[in-house]
């Protein structure tokens, strides 16, 4: 995949009838059915027949799947409600980004799974990234080592959205509440602990329960990742 041929170029006009679809059209399309359905469920075939086009013509707006998953997630990326500059207070700016990658994540259940498989970034992608880049220039952290920290920061929010979706679909599927679930993970713990073979195991269960709501627990985590990141300054 070339990415300047992808992003840096626009659709090119045709000669004779205009076309039937666009690419926008059809990337709505698609997100539309991995929301739905999962990313397993998005193949040019399914978004062909959503659209009402025949397979084969989708791959004269989209050359492969490689190449709609990245539109996917440039489109989807668009959703950061972001202020046009970050008011310089790193922690809070860094907070409020992470907390719309999130939503937007979890809006889009698919989406830590394709980060994994991105290639390129689109125009959606880098003005976010740029708005944590800069977000990131009061820490003094060299412009090299803000992109890898932007990189940690949405490998974590990527992998705590997917570890949130799992316990809500094993909840699902169990019958059970989350806040069964939690009771009786407790309870199994408490009672392993008390055995006497995980000290430290007993020493952190003695400790009082911190707020277990989801927004809490986000919260908090990330409060602890941004105290790592002054840590290395």
């Amino acid at each position: 995949m070339d990415p300047e041929q992808l992003w840096s170029q626009a659709e090119r006009p045709r000669r004779g009838r205009p076309p039937a679809h666009s690419r926008a059209e059809i990337t709505d399309a698609a997100v539309a059915l991995a929301d739905a359905e999962g990313l397993g469920a998005v193949t040019m075939r399914a978004v062909a027949a959503r659209i009402g086009a025949g397979t084969m013509s989708l791959y004269s707006y989209v050359p492969n799947k490689e190449t709609l998953l990245e539109l996917m997630i440039d489109q989807v990326s668009g959703g950061h409600r972001l202020p046009a500059e970050p008011s310089g207070n790193w922690r809070a700016d860094l907070r409020q980004f992470a907390h719309e990658q999130r939503t937007i994540m979890r809006r889009h259940p698919w989406l830590p799974t394709a980060l994994s498989a991105r290639q390129t970034f689109g125009p959606n992608a880098l003005a976010a990234l740029e708005y944590a880049l800069a977000a990131l220039a009061p820490i003094g952290l060299e412009a090299s080592a803000r992109l890898e920290t932007f990189s940690l920061l949405t490998g974590f929010v990527a992998s705590h959205v997917s570890y949130e979706l799992a316990q809500e679909r094993a909840v699902e599927a169990g019958g059970r509440t989350s806040g069964e679930l939690l009771d009786a993970q407790d309870r199994y713990l408490r009672s392993v602990a008390a055995e006497g073979r995980y000290p430290h195991l007993a020493q952190a269960l003695a400790v009082p329960s911190h707020d277990s709501a989801p927004d809490a627990v986000f919260d908090r985590l990330l409060g602890r990742m941004l105290n790592g990141l002054t840590a290395a300054v």
